[in-house]
């Protein structure tokens, strides 16, 4: 597998953003482009990155495509086209969103977020994106949230088998559905099981952590990675089962250093494990 995370840089440039990411020892980022104001700066971005050995493993298309209010909903669509395209042009690993909400929080939850005709919509509108990209080197995938399909193993595999596209893949966040004690504790099996079912799929996972506290009702929060409870063990080792340029990128850090610790922890269970980074 790829380790990958992100660099701060006060003016980033295509040289000066490779050469922090390879001194970071990260082997896979997220897109460094955000639209049209910087896509000139592209070509220039891949020959550093292909230079340094560095997978731009992930675009993001964060929107909400399911959203009740039409005029939203039909931009969102439009927006996961145009970065869906971009991530075929990279070569990047996927294009993920999440699938959306029903409700006014784009992603947040609303009593209809798991109805029949919410995993419908989800389904119709996946396939609208991937019809019009049709795309061959990505895949369009949707990261597992705790109030949208996919919110597990099993639904995702639903998803895959309703959607009925090559273009369609899978995004990992395990994090993401750790949403009871239950599974906090046991989210070894929940990872192997998640891997057993949808392994094949996976193009690219998310890497954080999460710490269960002793106030009611129940209170998850995310934290850095080695000061939660995910089960690194055994997800390090799953991922080591899938192809090597797998990624898995550490998210949601709001500085160089701390995307070191993250990192240097989980480098040091690789190392335990045996397993190249």
């Amino acid at each position: 597998m790829r380790l990958g995370g992100q660099v701060f840089l006060n003016e980033k440039n295509p040289e000066n953003w490779a050469l922090a990411l390879k001194e970071a020892g990260f082997r896979a980022t997220t897109c460094p482009i955000s639209g049209e104001e910087d896509i000139r700066e592209l070509e220039d971005y891949m020959t550093l990155a292909k230079r340094h050995d560095i997978l731009i493993s992930e675009v993001g298309a964060w929107s909400n495509p399911i959203s009740r209010n039409e005029e939203t909903r039909r931009k969102a669509i439009a927006y996961c086209i145009k970065r869906l395209e971009l991530a075929e042009r990279i070569g990047a690993q996927c294009c993920v969103n999440i699938a959306g909400s029903r409700g006014e929080q784009w992603d947040g939850p609303d009593p209809d977020n798991f109805s029949e005709d919410t995993f419908e919509l989800i389904v119709e509108t996946t396939r609208e994106i991937l019809d019009a990209v049709q795309p061959e080197r990505t895949v369009f995938a949707l990261e597992m949230m705790p109030w949208i399909f996919p919110d597990s193993a099993d639904s995702y595999l639903s998803l895959v088998q309703a959607i009925d596209r090559k273009g369609f893949g899978v995004h990992f966040d395990p994090v993401n559905i750790v949403t009871n004690p239950r599974t906090y504790y046991r989210n070894g099996d929940m990872i192997r099981d998640f891997f057993a079912k949808l392994g094949p799929y996976i193009r690219n996972c998310h890497a954080k952590d999460i710490l269960l506290r002793g106030k009611l009702t129940v209170h998850l929060d995310e934290v850095i990675p080695g000061q939660g409870h995910l089960d690194y063990r055994t997800f390090l080792t799953e991922l080591n089962k899938l192809h090597p340029d797998t990624t898995l990128i550490i998210e949601h850090l709001s500085s160089n250093e701390a995307y070191r610790q993250a990192a240097g922890y989980i480098s040091k269970i690789a190392s335990e494990l045996k397993i190249p980074l």
